[in-house]
């Protein structure tokens, strides 16, 4: 059996973060593990609080997966220190861990900061450069190149700068297009547009992690990344298409939709 770890912050809601990789995992039948950052204090409606990992504890909770059942893949979510990225950083080095999908999560769906200002610099620095592919909105994109997007060809330039400064394969996500879904993926210096229809669901909390996690787990089935970003795609939509409506916000999506033990 495949295997994936999934480095994120839990969402006590269940809809993002470490609940939604390894929901998605799941589904894709691949053995899901966790290494926690942060604790928050969260639904549909919002972030009341985040309670960080200490990095020693995150590093020792890597030490425990990759001396026992060794990934296959990667995925990267919340970081919101310095002190944590640089212990991931470490320890996906002394590993040499392959496959690893990095979403560069700086807010959650209801707009609460979910990384420290200070650590933006650092996560580009540290860790962009270890990842097989970064998995930026459109918002993270603009904060990350300093570029403003308003359209197709405004993110194919930021994808462009990502990877020749960075090394590192892009998918520029269109969710916040207003015309269109349309992803971008940027992969050894050849642009891919992969389209999407625009699903009328107001539900949409945690797809930047489901995704990602889609991803990681695509590659670790031994797909390709564009064979992985596509079939990650068509799961995102499939799961959005169900308007699964829990909570009084932003709503989660329905990860085991293809998945009904009666």
């Amino acid at each position: 059996m495949k295997t994936a770890l999934t480095i994120a912050g839990s969402d006590s809601g269940g809809g993002a973060g470490i609940q939604a990789d390894i929901k998605t995992m799941t589904a894709y039948g691949v053995y899901a593990m966790s290494a926690v950052t942060a604790l928050t204090a969260q639904n549909t409606t919002g972030v009341y609080g985040i309670m960080e990992i200490p990095s020693e504890f995150l590093e020792r909770q890597l030490d425990a997966v990759f001396t026992d059942i060794i990934p296959d893949a990667v995925k990267i979510g919340m970081l919101p220190s310095k002190e944590g990225i640089r212990s991931v950083r470490k320890k996906l080095c002394e590993y040499k861990a392959e496959h690893v999908v990095l979403d560069p999560v700086m807010a959650a769906t209801s707009g609460s900061s979910l990384i420290e200002k200070s650590a933006v610099r650092a996560l580009k620095e540290e860790l962009f450069s270890l990842a097989e592919l970064i998995t930026p909105n459109i918002p993270e994109a603009e904060a990350l190149t300093g570029q403003a997007i308003k359209n197709k060809a405004d993110m194919e330039q930021a994808a462009r700068t990502l990877y020749e400064t960075w090394h590192c394969n892009v998918l520029c996500k269109g969710g916040h297009l207003t015309d269109s879904a349309d992803d971008l993926l940027y992969e050894n210096g050849q642009a891919y547009w992969i389209s999407g229809r625009r699903i009328n669901n107001p539900n949409t909390h945690g797809t930047g992690c489901t995704l990602s996690s889609a991803i990681a787990s695509g590659l670790a089935l031994g797909m390709s990344l564009l064979e992985a970003v596509k079939k990650a795609k068509a799961y995102l939509t499939g799961a959005l298409e169900q308007d699964l409506n829990l909570g009084r916000g932003s709503g989660p999506l329905d990860h085991m939709y293809q998945i009904k033990i009666r």
